[in-house]
């Protein structure tokens, strides 16, 4: 695993912010289709074998209680396991950190095009980047896969909308939104 700390200098019309995106990495997924790994090849991510070495941040987490929003946007490492969806239960997200799930989107990678909720680890550190307002650093980042702009076309309405919440009461009801229309 890596041990340098890979940064994206991002500017909004606020500040300059560095981020850092981090990764629990499981390593239960086939290795030639792990975004995580690709990410790491190309110097975009740092990947953790333990609980331990892997750093505080916002831990994107399936599980958690509140939903990712923008009023999350604070600190400057963004966290996330890799590991596949068998096992991805609750047991596993025991990372240190702020823990948010992310809201309704659709997947676009290969294996779960099409599937809400059915994320790689690439698609969902692009979502936080993008609600946290930071849509180049997540288009830099999903332009290493052939179907990264189509999950940013796939999603864009609902991450814009995501994006223009205040916190993630108005993140939920946006999201209730999509789950009425889709019928889920």
């Amino acid at each position: 695993m890596s041990s340098g700390n890979r940064q994206y200098q991002a500017s909004n019309s606020s500040s300059e912010s560095s981020y850092q995106l981090h990764i629990r990495y499981e390593g239960d997924d086939d290795p030639a289709k792990c975004t995580a790994r690709k990410l790491e090849r190309f110097d975009l991510a740092t990947l953790h074998n333990s609980d331990r070495t892997t750093p505080y941040g916002v831990v994107l987490n399936p599980h958690a209680d509140r939903a990712l929003s923008p009023a999350d946007d604070a600190v400057d490492t963004l966290v996330a396991l890799d590991c596949s969806w068998e096992s991805a239960g609750e047991a596993q997200f025991t990372l240190p950190g702020v823990h948010r799930a992310l809201p309704y989107l659709v997947a676009a990678n290969p294996i779960n095009f099409g599937q809400p909720m059915q994320l790689t680890t690439v698609e969902a550190i692009a979502a936080a980047l993008w609600i946290f307002d930071y849509p180049e650093y997540a288009r830099q980042i999903l332009a290493k896969f052939t179907w990264g702009k189509t999950f940013l076309e796939l999603n864009a309405e609902p991450l814009d909308r995501y994006a223009d919440c205040t916190d993630s009461a108005a993140v939920v009801e946006v999201q209730s939104e999509y789950l009425n229309r889709d019928g889920n």
